[in-house]
């Protein structure tokens, strides 16, 4: 897989809560056909397109698509979880690398319910049954939701190992509210402080507050990618590309090491992190920004470490330095991360995308980070799958 892979056209829709979108299918259809617009060309130049989403009928993808336009081509739908859109940008990169096509769409889409996270079909047996048991043996907590018991219990585990105050957690949160303020695409723009982080409802005693945790949201985005050859046979942009890419799934670890920091996919990121290193020979220290799973604050702060943004038990110095926004080491989550945006499943990854492209082509306006040239995405799903890639300036 030698062709480079460029990003020509990025497009992303307004969060929304619950109940306010637009059905899935027309927001799907709005952001595909802004990234075709930013890229400059129509529906009849794609060759192959992935569609992800999660909570779903069959080929939604395809109800999507059709209102862009039937031109008979390859539309497949992926769901894998919370790295759903990832999954998509993953297989369309490896579409266009091959040399299988030139002109590929990805969309990332999902029409979400109030409230957490669970299961819809109570007929068969859960794909998370062994993260439950092991949650259940290492942190109970039944009468909270799960997702919740899975990342406050990973945020838990560092704070037992490292000695990690809840204020960390919080800092992470203000954080993402400052950068946010400046994204007109976020959901959540009101600034918050560390204190009302703290003081907010609390979910889990000593381990997380409501303002810790991501709601769900509805929302789309997509991307156009292209061979190098399309791209200057068509005068496309070429100002970014995709220096590497690598997807991870479980090992036994994640079950066999008590320890859930790698329940939550610890592991998957820390080797996701590495393969893309090694594939670019470009290392953490090199990177200008970085737009990561913030599913929770908990997250955030573990997977600083797990990408090797700072050394394991160096989260909490890396925070208070301010190494993780303006002015520090690496930018991390410009775009207010999915705290402030909402994680519409499907759409999350495609979301990192469009910020992230953005900003290597120097268009994040109020967000840009100064000089942007090296850009991370961490996007991880339980159950698990975790996509890392590592994106350039031309």
């Amino acid at each position: 897989m030698s062709q480079r892979v460029y990003v020509c056209g990025v497009g992303m829709i307004p969060f929304a809560k619950p109940g306010t979108s637009a059905s899935y299918d027309q927001m799907g259809a709005s952001a595909a056909r802004l990234a075709l617009q930013d890229a400059g060309l129509t529906y009849a130049s794609i060759q192959q397109a992935y569609a992800g989403y999660v909570y779903g009928d069959s080929t939604a993808g395809q109800k999507a698509l059709y209102q862009v336009g039937m031109t008979g081509i390859p539309v497949v739908n992926v769901n894998n979880n919370c790295s759903t859109g990832s999954t998509a940008l993953f297989l369309a990169r490896q579409a266009v690398a091959s040399g299988a096509a030139d002109c590929v769409l990805v969309l990332g889409f999902e029409q979400m319910s109030p409230g957490a996270l669970g299961s819809v079909f109570q007929d068969r047996p859960s794909p998370f049954d062994a993260f439950d048991a092991v949650t259940d043996k290492l942190v109970g907590m039944s009468q909270i939701p799960l997702a919740l018991r899975y990342f406050g219990g990973a945020g838990l585990s560092h704070m037992q190992k490292f000695g990690t105050p809840l204020t960390s957690f919080a800092k992470i949160r203000a954080k993402a509210s400052r950068h946010a303020a400046n994204n007109p695409l976020a959901l959540f723009r009101k600034v918050v402080s560390t204190e009302e982080v703290l003081d907010a409802p609390v979910i889990w005693p000593g381990v997380m507050t409501r303002l810790m945790a991501c709601p769900p949201t509805c929302g789309a985005a997509a991307a156009v990618l292209v061979s190098e050859q399309f791209a200057q046979a068509h005068q496309l942009n070429r100002q970014v590309y995709i220096a590497g890419q690598a997807m991870t799934t479980d090992t036994p670890e994640t079950f066999e090491s008590d320890d859930m920091m790698q329940v939550v996919g610890y592991g998957m990121s820390q080797r996701a992190a590495a393969q893309v290193y090694a594939q670019t020979g470009i290392g953490p220290d090199a990177l200008d920004v970085v737009e990561l799973h913030d599913c929770f604050a908990h997250n955030e702060l573990i997977t600083y470490e797990a990408l090797g943004l700072c050394a394991e038990g160096g989260a909490e110095k890396f925070i208070d330095d301010g190494d993780n926004t303006y002015g520090g080491r690496v930018v991390t989550n410009p775009s207010g991360g999915l705290l402030s945006k909402g994680h519409p499943l499907g759409a999350t990854g495609l979301a990192q995308c469009y910020e992230l492209t953005h900003q290597l082509r120097g268009t994040a306006e109020a967000r840009q980070v100064r000089g942007a040239k090296i850009a991370l995405q961490h996007n991880l799903g339980l159950g698990g799958a975790c996509v890392v890639t590592m994106y350039r300036q031309s």
